[in-house]
């Protein structure tokens, strides 16, 4: 029956389960009296029971690839790729499975194109805000600076007091403005390099109360601009949750070569997810991974929250 449609699988199942029970009930020693006895009623009742139990368990077997579609399709996540139904040549569904594993193909590769699309342009659009913050509203705030530098050698006593106030204000809005800029376009990742920008985000939260350990392996393989981009932002958005949400104290960030992988963890020391839902950010890091065919891993730690993002080595 192998490639036979469902449909008469099933009717042809069914057609030979009736054939059998009629030909046991014809051959077999039994008789049926005008007024059925108990004796009569019960080989009769065993009978059915008999062809019933036979009829579903010759279902059951055809139609159990329709069920595993229907657990694969209720716990399917786009954001976890590869989950795939087994085909099989001597599936009754066959075509509806393989079907399903194309439909899936298709989509995880349309989302990958929408969120590289997405993502690159989110990239763009970070960029033109540091470049708007640091040419327009940074030198606005230089020239406030300066302006009330030269004012202050001008002015009362009794002024100067609150003029250096305003001063520092602006001097500490200025150093906020920079510090988003930073953020928003990693401009030491593109001159210096992965380990200088990672450092240098390390010392950021330092500088807010937070200690960050760095740890990493010397001679790491050049991964490339798109790869090094992805891996500073899992581990600024790890950073930016711990300090957040975590209420850590401390943090572990290492960045070492295992096998034919380069892996990025980030270990705090808070609370834990507490059981929560995924947020946009680890959302936001999933799609990021997925782009470069990473694997990104979040969940406890030992104390804390532990993020571990698996960066596979281009094969020469």
């Amino acid at each position: 029956m192998n490639g036979m449609p469902l449909y008469w699988r099933v009717c042809l199942i069914n057609g030979l389960v009736f054939v059998v029970g009629t030909a046991a009930l014809a051959l077999a020693p039994v008789t049926v009296s005008a007024t059925v006895l108990v004796s009569e009623a019960v080989v009769l009742v065993l009978g059915l029971i008999g062809i019933v139990v036979l009829n579903s368990m010759l279902l059951r077997t055809s139609l159990a690839p329709l069920d595993r579609l229907a657990r694969l399709m209720d716990s399917v996540d786009l954001q976890r790729p590869g989950r795939r139904l087994p085909e099989s040549r001597n599936s009754a569904v066959e075509h509806l499975v393989h079907g399903f594993n194309a439909m899936l193909e298709r989509l995880e590769l349309e989302r990958g194109r929408s969120n590289a699309m997405a993502l690159e342009a989110q990239e763009a659009e970070r960029h033109r805000i540091a470049r708007e913050l640091h040419d327009e509203i940074g030198q606005g705030l230089t020239a406030v600076l300066l302006g009330l530098k030269q004012l202050s050698s001008g002015v009362p006593p009794a002024v100067q007091q609150d003029l250096l106030e305003v001063q520092e204000t602006a001097r500490a809005t200025l150093d906020e403005v920079r510090s988003v800029a930073r953020r928003l376009r990693p401009g030491v990742l593109e001159d210096l390099g992965l380990q200088s920008a990672l450092a240098a985000l390390a010392t950021e939260f330092s500088a807010h109360g937070m200690r960050v350990r760095r740890v990493t392996s010397p001679g790491l393989p050049e991964l490339g601009a798109e790869r090094e981009l992805v891996i500073y932002r899992v581990a600024q958005e790890a950073l930016t949750n711990a300090a957040r949400h975590s209420e850590a104290a401390g943090v572990r960030l290492s960045l070492q070569r295992q096998g034919e992988a380069v892996i990025l963890e980030v270990d705090d020391d808070g609370t834990g997810m507490r059981a929560a839902e995924e947020g946009t950010g680890i959302r936001g890091m999933r799609e990021r991974a997925m782009l470069i065919g990473a694997e990104l891993t979040v969940g406890p730690g030992e104390s804390g929250t532990s993020v571990r993002l698996a960066v596979p080595l281009e094969r020469r």
